[in-house]
């Protein structure tokens, strides 16, 4: 069973307080040990007011490589991009932030495009963070054709091209992402989130454990590492 400790916050800004001490430790301590640091995060929501304080750290940044978990395959000046979304804090400080999506109409070819770009990194990732969405999706792992590949995969496969179905009515468009292994394979891994819709998908997301029918649940029902959870009210 999975191991996991809730932290709840009283509002987004207290999350983000919270977890930006936790991202900024684990950066810190992988310089310190490897010299350079692998992340991977979200690129929307949440994500960015926490990134946000994580930029504020006085490391030195060029050591740090930055991906996203997902990102949909859309123009880098769209604002559906992710990773667009994390070059805007994070390269003014130096940092790499590696893309791993584009426009591409064919979805499997971005896959193995992000695939073969991951491959150049330095594994595992010393951070991992998890997303919540709405219906259980998580990096860009929906539900759909794709997601049994997404999950069950082979193993060295680090990211996936994926088509959402049904497409979110938010970002309706095929995306890339992290498979299941990589993200596993995490040094470390965090999950954060708002509200109380959320919150209840991933209860009993981690209560039907590898039973579960959200991606989350089935990514987390993997993991072998513990889990830090942040939460606050929407």
């Amino acid at each position: 069973m999975i191991e996991a400790e809730w932290w709840d916050a009283d509002d987004s800004a207290e999350l983000a307080a919270s977890a930006a001490g936790d991202i900024q430790f684990i950066i810190e301590s992988a310089i310190d040990a490897r010299g350079q640091a692998l992340i991977a995060v979200p690129g929307s929501g949440i994500a960015l007011t926490v990134l946000k304080e994580v930029a504020k750290a006085k490391f030195d940044w060029k050591r740090v490589t930055i991906v996203p978990t997902g990102d949909c395959l859309v123009a880098v000046d769209s604002p559906l991009s992710a990773a667009a979304a994390l070059a805007r804090i994070f390269l003014p400080k130096g940092a790499r932030v590696l893309p791993i999506g584009s426009e591409n109409a064919d979805y499997k070819a971005a896959g193995r495009a992000a695939d073969a770009r991951l491959e150049d990194l330095q594994w595992p990732p010393d951070l991992v963070w998890l997303d919540v969405g709405a219906n259980g999706e998580t990096a860009g792992i929906f539900r759909g054709p794709d997601l049994d590949e997404a999950l069950n995969g082979p193993k060295a496969r680090r990211a996936i091209g994926v088509m959402p179905d049904p497409l979110p009515k938010d970002a309706p468009v095929a995306r890339v992402t992290l498979t299941r292994a990589a993200i596993i394979s995490a040094r470390t891994l965090i999950v954060a989130l708002e509200g109380d819709d959320a919150k209840a998908v991933l209860e009993k997301a981690l209560e039907d454990g590898p039973l579960s029918d959200t991606p989350i649940g089935r990514v987390l029902a993997e993991v072998t590492v513990p889990v830090d959870i942040h939460w606050c009210p929407a």
